[in-house]
């Protein structure tokens, strides 16, 4: 397989990637690490004839704490995310949900804003953030991340919009984060991010988020309901919940199994990343 002939564009501003974005329109595609969108390329799925290249933009790279959030650069990478001294020490759940996508070559080449905005279905990053309330950046705009991964393949962007960086709360005190995964080949086939708090054996706060089995990632918010309140050890009230994330999950069957299939791995990953963040057997 080779690539199509092409012009590459290197800027260093926002403003010379939103030109040559506006100037090329539907010929001009947005590269960092290429992962996703070279492959795409060289399948002959996708065709332009120029990539305008925005790794030297310095305001669209970094992490850094602010004001309680960790604030992701889009062209971050996630080898970067998995090794930053920041990310280890505030948020090392995010660190070790990294250190599990695909592969070392994509960790270091491919990066979370392209990820994103790739905008596929199956995605470690995109169900992880979800469960902890993430915003994007982009354009003029916050939004939680829910508002901008609009279904699979597509986001909010608009023409010559990029995408700046991701915003994550740092968890409340206690809160402990479990992300659990199946995967037969480098993109998983279920994920499941569960962020709890436990006071005195109590479920005080739970967020679930159920991705990779459907069109794009989706909250639980019936299954955080049921177990808000409960006891942590209510095995009861887990399948209960279980049940509820893999109802909303929109599970339809692909090549990686039917939607019932599907539909019983989210219960079991639940009930598994559940148990994991709340400390029960």
């Amino acid at each position: 397989m080779t690539l199509p002939p092409f012009d590459l564009h290197r800027v260093s501003s926002l403003d010379q990637a939103r030109e040559l974005l506006l100037r090329y329109e539907d010929d001009a595609a947005v590269i960092c690490g290429g992962t996703e969108l070279l492959l795409l390329m060289k399948l002959g799925f996708a065709g332009y004839g120029h990539l305008i290249d925005i790794r030297r933009i310095d305001e669209l790279g970094g992490i850094r704490a602010d004001n309680g959030s960790l604030v992701i650069g889009a062209t971050s990478t996630h080898r970067e995310i998995e090794r930053s001294p920041i990310v280890l020490e505030r948020l090392p759940a995010l660190a070790a949900m990294e250190r599990r996508v695909a592969n070392i070559r994509v960790r270091t080449a491919g990066t979370l804003g392209g990820n994103l905005c790739f905008s596929d279905p199956h995605s470690d990053p995109a169900t992880f953030l979800l469960a902890l309330d993430a915003e994007a950046e982009w354009g003029s705009q916050r939004a939680p991340l829910a508002a901008f991964l609009i279904g699979p393949y597509e986001t909010a962007l608009k023409p010559a919009e990029l995408l700046r960086a991701i915003r994550i709360p740092i968890p409340a005190p206690g809160t402990h984060i479990a992300h659990r995964k199946l995967a037969f080949h480098e993109r998983p086939a279920a994920t499941v991010t569960c962020a709890v708090r436990i006071d005195a054996d109590e479920v005080a706060e739970v967020r679930i988020a159920v991705g990779s089995v459907g069109a794009r990632a989706v909250r639980a918010p019936a299954a955080e309901q049921r177990l808000t309140g409960a006891s942590a050890s209510d095995a009861a009230a887990l399948a209960e919940a279980a049940m509820l994330a893999a109802e909303a999950s929109g599970a339809v069957g692909d090549a990686n199994g039917p939607a019932d299939y599907k539909l019983q791995l989210v219960r079991v990953l639940v009930e598994r990343a559940f148990r994991d963040a709340a400390g029960v057997t």
